[in-house]
């Protein structure tokens, strides 16, 4: 049975009554002897901060015992909060790469802050959790993540059991909340979720069978339900990216769009401080090419841009190509077909520069659709993928396949570092980035949009064939993101 109560907890273990034969054990051996006896539910846990926080951030521990989470976590700079003065003595002794602070938890006072907090099951121990929220919100930035692991509320009649038969440590009275009561307590202190695992189905090793129930079972209901652990992820509420009005790049992936080029230029609204309009042209064979370059002539304006793209590698090459030489803050996706306004794009632009959102994705199915703007069956099949990828995902997807997308360029960096995760095997350019906004915990936010019909050119659009390639997307994610 796994030891599923933080280490501060040790100096209050080893004087209990009950727990005779380890009495005399000094408290840093009997956190070891814990470890040891649970090794296997360690390192599943080591293993779910891990995917969350990548090596080389700085790091703020709350309740980090003898330090061994911190430490595994390889971060630049690792802080480490701790309450009881042996443990902390002890990871000091240990880790003397981190930096360790005795303190309470609520009264916490620090004068900097950090990629990540991590909140490793002490909630259950902390004398005023909503203090201690407030606390870690202080050491936030717009882009910090906290991430929470707590105990599933079921379990508590079989821990207390298995603290009776010794196979467990035993631990003062808990905090048990539920993941609402979290959610309550990260809203007083101005702190949202933007993602929710339950995970640890079975916290003792069995062949296979513990494989199965952990990595397979914990992602279906019910089982989903009755995880040991809850990995919960959150970041600071509407917390504008900039003081000041960020610049703005608008990527336009065309392909025989010469009709719609004027449009494209004259309806997108300028935003921020400067507004930069990038076309990436696949190899059109109707003049649009020409069109672009005639147009920027007769603007005189330096911020259009014509990319050649070469090669037609598909929207997701034309936009890695735009986002490439683009130099605005913000990042922008325009379908050049304007079936979606571009005036419309302020909405995503104020949406993403006030932190109300990181990743801002363009809806088409709220709205009534205009006339042949969309055939029922790409409509039936949009809103099956879009429930597909909502499960896949952890977060509501109404449209996938929406062309238009929103986010920093800094988030896209990030992502765009992190590809070679999911391969080089999007050709839409959508999941290429929805799969990194998700697996870089980024605020999801969907837009209405109204959808028009085409009035220039033809779609490049292949039911069938496209398809395919969203069951293959799909096969990615699960394997990728949700079975990991």
């Amino acid at each position: 049975m796994a030891d599923t109560v933080e280490h501060s907890q040790a100096s209050t273990i080893a004087a209990t009554r009950d727990d005779e034969p380890l009495r005399r054990i000094p408290v840093a051996s009997l956190d070891d002897v814990w470890r040891r006896r649970n090794r296997y539910y360690y390192g599943q846990v080591h293993q779910y901060f891990k995917r969350h926080i990548p090596p080389g951030a700085s790091v703020l521990e709350i309740g980090c015992g003898s330090g061994e989470l911190l430490a595994d976590l390889g971060p630049s700079r690792g802080v480490g909060v701790e309450s009881d003065s042996r443990l902390a003595e002890r990871a000091r002794r240990t880790h003397p790469e981190l930096e360790i602070i005795r303190s309470g938890y609520d009264s916490l006072s620090l004068d900097e802050t950090f990629d990540y907090v991590v909140l490793a099951n002490t909630l259950g121990e902390m004398h005023d959790v909503q203090a201690t929220m407030a606390a870690v919100r202080s050491v936030c930035r717009p882009d910090t993540r906290v991430v929470i692991a707590y105990l599933n509320a079921l379990w508590e009649p079989l821990l207390a059991l298995a603290s009776m038969l010794h196979v467990r440590r035993r631990v003062q009275a808990q905090n048990w909340l539920s993941t609402d009561d979290i959610r309550n307590l990260l809203r007083l202190a101005d702190l949202e979720p933007v993602a929710l695992s339950s995970e640890l189905l079975l916290p003792t090793y069995v062949p296979l069978l513990s494989t199965f129930l952990n990595r397979c079972a914990t992602r279906v209901w019910p089982f989903s339900n009755l995880s040991l652990v809850s990995i919960l992820v959150a970041r600071p509420t509407c917390w504008p990216i900039s003081s000041g009005k960020p610049s703005c790049s608008v990527v336009v992936p065309t392909h025989n769009e010469r009709g719609n080029i004027a449009d494209v230029i004259r309806r997108t609204p300028k935003m921020g401080s400067r507004t930069e309009l990038i076309f990436v042209d696949g190899d059109s064979d109707d003049g649009t090419a020409d069109e672009i370059q005639r147009l920027i002539a007769d603007s005189d304006s330096t911020d259009i841009k014509l990319v050649h793209q070469g090669t037609r590698g598909g929207k997701g090459d034309a936009v890695r190509k735009g986002f490439a030489v683009a130099t605005g803050d913000v990042l922008m996706i325009l379908d050049a077909d304007l079936t979606v306004p571009p005036e419309d794009l302020p909405k995503f632009y104020d949406a993403l520069v006030s932190g109300k959102g990181e990743f801002i994705n363009g809806t088409r199915l709220v709205y009534p659709l205009e006339n042949r703007a969309m055939p029922f069956l790409n409509k039936c099949a949009n809103k099956s993928f879009s429930l597909i990828f909502s499960y896949l995902l952890n977060q509501r997807f109404r449209d996938t396949l929406c062309g238009t997308k929103v986010l920093r360029r800094t988030d896209y960096e990030r992502i765009a570092a992190g590809r070679s995760y999911f391969g080089r095997s999007d050709p839409f350019g959508d999941f290429d980035l929805i799969f990194g906004a998700a697996r870089n915990n980024l605020r999801i936010l969907e837009i209405p949009v109204r959808y028009a019909a085409r009035t220039y050119g033809a779609t490049s659009i292949r039911r069938f064939r496209d398809g395919l390639l969203l069951l293959r997307m799909s096969w990615i994610a699960l394997c990728k993101l949700k079975m990991r």
